[in-house]
């Protein structure tokens, strides 16, 4: 008996199965897909049958089946992160103008945009606090520069009036 718990395999006798055994497994296992086959199809015939006889009735109990399958029918799923799958939807049941849904990224990337070109424009008929800033520095520059040019016409006829 060996000790622990894992068993080493080196040394010990082989066991082949012989080629009687692997012939019966193989008809063994055609037997039963041949009884699965007989049982598919008769069970068909006997649906088929019911289906005769029993028109509007099949199709709400298979509906019902399809409700009733798992624990859904007890219990409701609240799960965000659950999958369901999506009905199918016919050519005349979609709108063709809706928009598509676009991600959260996408989205705030547009609102980014529209908000900066809403500013350019602001800024641009001086309604913002920076633009008012930029005329008001420029006032103060083209008044220095004007007090400057008055400056020189005074220099100039100084220098005129001294020759």
């Amino acid at each position: 008996m060996p000790r622990g718990k894992y068993v080493n395999h080196k040394g010990r006798n082989r066991n082949f199965t012989s080629p009687e055994q692997l012939e019966e497994e193989r008809k063994n296992e055609e037997k039963k897909k041949w009884r699965k086959t007989q049982e598919a199809s008769s069970s068909d015939d006997e649906d088929e049958e019911q289906e005769g006889s029993e028109k509007g009735s099949d199709d709400e109990s298979s509906e019902s089946e399809e409700e009733a399958k798992g624990a859904s029918s007890v219990i409701e799923i609240q799960n965000p992160n659950r999958v369901q799958k999506k009905a199918f939807q016919k050519v005349e049941e979609v709108d063709e103008e809706e928009k598509p849904q676009l991600s959260r990224k996408e989205r705030e990337q547009i609102e980014k945009q529209k908000a900066h070109a809403a500013y350019q424009k602001r800024h641009a008929e001086g309604k913002t606090a920076q633009a008012k800033a930029d005329l008001a520095r420029l006032a103060i520059i083209k008044q220095h520069r004007a007090e400057a040019a008055a400056r020189r016409e005074a220099e100039k006829k100084a220098k005129d009036d001294k020759k």
